[in-house]
């Protein structure tokens, strides 16, 4: 059954902090009583990094990291998914593979959010990219993390356009610096809704 509200998680590039960010956000409102499920539906990784992106958003709802990400579809190689499965001598999936296979609880969730991976034309299945993934599922809310620093207005302005309608910027380790802040006011002005703390992601993500 559909969260009650569904959110997809977009970065502007691999390792930015999607699952950091993430994570915060679903263990805060986990706490604070609500429902939650978080679903990556498939990923990649180095064999030596220890913990995946599942095992990470498993723990922030309590579920398993086979109920986050099917295990047919974690790929311990360090690419793009369909092309480390390709590496892998897998059938890599496709789009609509990841949307039907989007196993949530029987019980009433309350919010549920999909995260993706790299960044929105980053290709996560045979026949399409992160924001594809992101559309197919039709999001009540898209959040875009980016970083704070050097780079990021040029990151938001060039993922933008790829991004579901309505989305949230989220700079991620903002530290309110001078650079960090001119950054925000500028993707503001550029009509950006943007925030820089998990409170107030929280708040976005949970419709607040």
């Amino acid at each position: 059954m559909r969260p009650e509200r569904l959110v997809a998680v977009l970065g502007t590039d691999t390792g930015v902090g999607k699952t950091w960010a993430t994570a915060q956000v679903l263990a805060r409102l986990r706490e604070a009583g609500a429902t939650v499920a978080v679903r990556k539906p498939v990923q990649s990784f180095a064999p030596c990094d220890g913990e995946t992106d599942a095992d990470v958003l498993a723990r922030a709802t309590g579920e398993t990291s086979e109920e986050v990400c099917p295990p047919h579809r974690s790929y311990g190689i360090a690419m793009a998914p369909p092309i480390a499965a390709a590496f892998l001598g897998v059938e890599p999936p496709m789009i609509d593979d990841l949307v039907t296979s989007l196993d949530w609880p029987a019980a009433r969730v309350q919010l549920g959010v999909v995260e993706t991976v790299g960044g929105p034309r980053s290709p996560i299945a045979g026949d399409g990219d992160s924001a594809a993934l992101a559309a197919a599922i039709e999001p009540d809310l898209a959040v875009l993390v980016a970083p704070a620093g050097l780079g990021a207005i040029n990151a938001v302005r060039l993922c933008a356009p790829a991004m579901p309608q309505p989305f949230v910027v989220f700079l991620n380790h903002f530290d309110g610096g001078d650079l960090h802040d001119r950054n925000r006011r500028w993707l503001q002005v550029d009509g950006f809704d943007t925030v820089v703390d998990v409170a107030e992601l929280t708040r976005h993500i949970a419709g607040a």
